[in-house]
């Protein structure tokens, strides 16, 4: 990944650090992610360097466009989300949960990456259903389609008459 995803925390002094980031499509054609078909989203990055850690706060707004699941029309989906994050230095590189990571002693500079990218994909819901969709709006051949194959509502007369074997079955009880 590109150095400016790279942040060197060596030559800061404590205190907080704020760093700018502009999330495009390439950076998940990068990361070999293609679900999204346009994205602009900005990332601010609040870094307070410690003696001992590093404390970091994510930001992230904006809008990716993506395909509804139930019409396939394209819309730009809104994004807002956060996350934070702990720094510590040890032996090894570790991650021992998802707010935590530990950098061997040394390390000079932080690859965020992939906190970045996670940070955005956990933003994004599991249904992606366009606005229009919801409300009722939107014109599509799809959705009249979907709304020909609909199951019809039966009549509730119907209903109320039972298979015999059943009736049956509720007297043992």
């Amino acid at each position: 990944m590109p150095s400016e995803y790279n942040i060197p925390f060596v030559g800061l002094k404590n205190g907080l650090h704020s760093f700018d980031f502009t999330i495009e499509k390439t950076f998940f054609e990068t990361l070999d992610y293609f679900d999204f078909s346009k994205v602009d989203i900005r990332v601010n990055l609040e870094l307070t360097k410690k003696e001992q850690l590093l404390e970091l706060h994510f930001y992230g707004h904006g809008a990716v466009e993506v395909p509804c699941d139930i019409s396939t029309e394209l819309f730009d989906l809104p994004i807002e989300t956060q996350m934070q994050m702990i720094v510590k230095f040890g032996s090894a590189f570790e991650s021992p949960s998802e707010e935590i990571m530990i950098l061997p002693h040394g390390t000079y500079q932080i690859d965020v990456t992939q906190q970045i990218y996670e940070m955005i994909i956990l933003a994004v819901p599991q249904k992606k259903i366009h606005p229009q969709v919801a409300d009722g709006t939107l014109k599509s051949a799809i959705l009249d389609k979907l709304k020909l194959l609909a199951p019809k509502e039966q009549n509730t007369s119907t209903n109320d008459q039972t298979d015999p074997r059943w009736d049956q079955l509720k007297k043992l009880i």
